[in-house]
């Protein structure tokens, strides 16, 4: 079951939802808005090795724009800190965003329930396509889970700004050989 704006707006007010800063102008008939943040990561490394920590470049997006070039790839993140302890959220790209030929979360839409902080944006441009601090970037639903809760405890936990991956500190990892 997927929660309507009205839901969502009083799941905020009464803390069976987190979104701070909240903005009631950003509430949808089933979604709320969430605004791009200041900073985007670059990844620096021409092959991305799972088992490797990741170089990252942080750029500071200007008050005039970003320009994303065609078919690139970066991380971005919400101004907002988000997430539940009642709620499953889900991200999407805001449709006029789809439009521009932005994918926000092409394949990672699920937030696991507990997790709270701000969501990071894995950003793939399409076309060359200019990208604001606090532009209104994609939307959050929030769904009943139904079953027993078991909260995310995991390595996003509480973030703050883009996240890199960290897959490289999967156990799997740890049952191979060296890198090397």
């Amino acid at each position: 079951m997927i929660l309507s704006g009205p839901e969502i707006r009083r799941q905020v007010e009464c803390d069976g939802i987190t979104v701070t800063p909240f903005d009631p102008d950003h509430i949808n008939p089933n979604s709320i808005d969430l605004t791009l943040g200041d900073t985007i990561l670059r990844y620096r490394n021409e092959v991305i090795d799972p088992r490797e920590e990741q170089d990252v470049e942080e750029i500071t997006i200007p008050r005039t724009g970003l320009l994303l070039e065609p078919l690139g790839f970066c991380l971005g993140s919400s101004r907002e800190i988000v997430g539940s302890t009642e709620f499953v959220p889900m991200v999407h790209a805001k449709s006029s965003t789809a439009r521009a030929g932005l994918f926000v979360h092409v394949t990672a839409d699920l937030i696991d329930i507990g997790s709270i902080g701000t969501v990071t944006f894995q950003l793939f441009s399409t076309l060359p396509l200019k990208i604001f601090p606090g532009m209104r970037l994609a939307q959050m639903t929030f769904w009943k889970p139904q079953g027993d809760i078991v909260l995310y405890r995991g390595k996003y936990q509480g973030s703050k700004g883009p996240r890199k991956s960290m897959i490289f500190r999967d156990p799997f990892w740890q049952s191979l050989s060296p890198v090397g």
